[in-house]
């Protein structure tokens, strides 16, 4: 398995994925928009990728980043498992895995200097991007958004995009770093588990899904396959109340909305989520959540 992020012009999205499914989602472009893809780490270290570009009968240009601008090359090929096998290597990190590569400088655009934010400015994003990324589910540009737009008011726009951008980017490696001495498995890892279980059992199971419960109850039947048999789900608020150390609820269901069938998928729930090694708190009243606490919430970084 690459610890990849694969992203293409139709808007699909592969999160690590076997070497096979690269080399045959390289092969695949082509065509009417579906002409490149983009192939980030996991997590994402920014301004570090490799992309390619290609229309039915003619080259594949390839091209890597690995820092500024001035870092970014391309090459052209002729086909497209030389290609994969670029980006295979490149995913794997080997030390050499662009030898013998005629790459050439893409010519792209210095960056423009980008003004120092204000002390108490900087502070105030500082905070609100670091309890954003506890949280854990935002890219790097969900999180730049999230610092331009954090202190607008009518009158005012204090942050650029730039500005926000490098803010986001510098606390998100930091994050990267920090996630590096983490356990090999922690509760939010646990969680993700759980979930996938539920999921295989015909229990539609969705994170951070939407921004509060009421939205999650009226959104959740769209989410899962059509003979799904319930659901469970915690939102944005959920994952907030999580990353400050306050435990976190989880919302069940069974689609028919009898009793009797949300008792049986919140058991269904309390299992799978004390076999991945969960504390689970719940009397078994369908009127209650399921509550997990104490929680150690870290969550991987993704991008």
């Amino acid at each position: 398995m690459l610890d990849i992020k694969v992203e293409t012009e139709n808007w699909q999205t592969h999160v690590r994925v076997p070497e096979g499914t690269l080399f045959d989602l390289v092969r695949g472009i082509g065509g009417e928009d579906d002409r490149f893809l983009v192939v980030q780490r996991v997590p994402d270290i920014p301004g570090h990728y490799v992309q390619v570009w290609h229309e039915h009968g003619g080259d594949y240009q390839l091209e890597c980043r690995s820092g500024g601008p001035a870092t970014h090359r391309r090459v052209m090929l002729g086909s497209a498992d030389p290609v994969a096998g670029l980006m295979a290597r490149w995913a794997r990190q080997e030390p050499e895995w662009d030898a013998g590569t005629a790459w050439e400088d893409a010519g792209m655009p210095a960056e423009e200097p980008v003004p120092e934010l204000p002390p108490e400015t900087r502070a105030r994003l500082e905070e609100r991007i670091r309890e954003l990324l506890r949280c854990g589910y935002d890219t790097v540009e969900e999180l730049a958004e999230a610092a331009e737009e954090y202190l607008v008011t009518d009158e005012e726009r204090p942050v650029t995009d730039a500005q926000a951008r490098r803010l986001a980017e510098r606390l998100w490696l930091e994050r990267v770093e920090e996630q590096r001495r983490w356990p090999d498995v922690t509760d939010a890892d646990r969680l993700e588990r759980a979930f996938a279980s539920l999921e295989e059992r015909g229990i539609t199971a969705r994170e951070h899904f939407t921004c509060c419960r009421a939205c999650g109850l009226g959104e959740i039947s769209a989410e899962g396959r059509e003979d799904a048999r319930g659901f469970v789900f915690f939102h944005a608020q959920g994952t907030e109340r999580a990353a400050a150390g306050q435990g976190l609820s989880l919302y069940y269901g069974g689609f028919d909305e009898s009793a009797e069938t949300t008792a049986a998928v919140g058991r269904e729930v309390a299992a799978a989520l004390g076999e991945a090694g969960l504390t689970v708190r719940w009397d078994g009243s369908p009127d209650q959540a399921v509550e997990l606490f104490p929680l150690d919430w870290r969550k991987r970084l993704v991008g």
